[in-house]
């Protein structure tokens, strides 16, 4: 499998898509970051001192998603036409899971961006709590779905 993100002479390059049509793309990346349970009820029930800390992690995650560009050297600003961030908050395991969701209509997908908003918004959350629990840990961060373009829908199969 040929790389794309190299010319003939292995010099990196942004992928020229001039020649590709617009479609609609979605992508869905996920993450979690595990805490200490004192943690997580001081977020679930608004007691961290720096504020609500989902609802900041939610903004920066997708704030993220529309800056990836500006991040990560060869991908090509977008026009996001959807960016949305969601927490599902795990008792038993004291994490919490996030999940990013980003689409657009265009050349190129949304994977860097979906997992951009993921890894941001677990940051946020670590910045944000760091005070109380320097151990936390962000993990499994992945792309879980893709639709759209020319290589199709994937499905991450576990």
């Amino acid at each position: 499998m040929k790389l794309t993100h190299f010319d003939d002479e292995g010099k990196a390059c942004m992928v020229d898509v001039s020649g590709k049509g617009a479609t609609v793309r979605e992508a869905v990346a996920t993450g979690s970051i595990s805490m200490k349970a004192d943690t997580l009820q001081l977020i679930k029930h608004g007691k961290v001192q720096k504020g609500d800390v989902l609802g900041v992690a939610r903004v920066a995650g997708i704030m993220a998603a529309k800056k990836t560009s500006e991040l990560i050297p060869m991908c090509h600003p977008l026009s996001i036409t959807s960016a949305a961030i969601d927490f599902a908050i795990d008792d038993a395991k004291n994490k919490v899971d996030i999940k990013s969701t980003v689409k657009v209509t265009g050349q190129t997908g949304v994977e860097m961006e979906a997992l951009t908003g993921t890894a941001v918004a677990a940051l946020t959350i670590y910045d944000m709590c760091k005070a109380v629990d320097k151990e936390m840990v962000i993990g499994e961060i992945m792309l879980v779905e893709k639709s759209g373009g020319k290589s199709g829908t994937f499905r991450r199969s576990s």
